[in-house]
Order: structure tokens, then sequence, then C-alpha cells
């Protein structure tokens, strides 16, 4: 009985002494809106991705692409039209062309909030 409690003072002092070193590692994380994430995660999640524009709808503001992993939406690589944010979208680009955007869900629609050649 009596080893049993040492040892378990042990682990309690050896657990809280890693909690502590953790602790100090800890100034990379960004806390914001309750989630921990590491910096370069969140840059990660604010990189565009590689597209190809294969129509250009400009009465529904529509844009089709051809592009890779959505990763900040869950998307795999695909074509899919998405609605584009602002017609200047819509007049800066054209089928065939080579882009980067980056995609998000706004209010249940997928769209397109940045695209550049």
């Amino acid at each position: 009985m009596k080893k049993s409690m040492i040892l378990s003072a042990a682990f309690v002092a050896a657990a809280a002494s890693i909690g502590v070193a953790l602790a100090d590692d800890m100034s990379g994380m960004n806390m914001s809106n309750g989630a921990m994430m590491n910096h370069s995660a969140s840059s990660k999640h604010n990189a565009l991705t590689d597209a190809t524009v294969k129509g250009v709808d400009a009465t529904s503001g529509m844009v089709t692409l051809k592009h890779g992993a959505l990763t900040n939406v869950g998307m795999p690589a695909m074509t899919m039209a998405f609605k584009a944010k602002d017609a200047a979208m819509l007049s800066s680009v054209k089928e065939g062309d080579n882009v980067k955007v980056r995609v998000e869900n706004v209010n249940g629609t997928m769209t397109i909030v940045k695209m550049t050649k």
C-alpha cells in the first residue's frame, strides 16, 4: 500500500512537470475562437488553390473551375461551379485561364472569395 502511494505521488509529480514544460512551449499557438491552431497550420488554411477556369457565366455569377483539393472546406479535387464573391472576378478571367483561388462557405454557398491569375 505504501509503495503504491509513493508511485502515485511520483506519477503525479512527473505529469505536473510535463504539463509545465508543454505550457511553456505554447507561445506559437493561436487560441482565437476557442481553437488551438499553430500559426503555420492557419497560414496553410489561407493558402490559395491552383485551378483552371472551365467556364464563366456572368448571368448567374458563377465560375466553373477544375480545382485541386480545397482543404479549408473539406473538398477533394474536382470540377465544379462556384458563386463569385463579386462581379469583377467574372470579367477578369476566361475559359482556359490558370488561376489560384480561395473558396469559402459563405452562408451555405461555396463562394470564390479570392481569385488571382
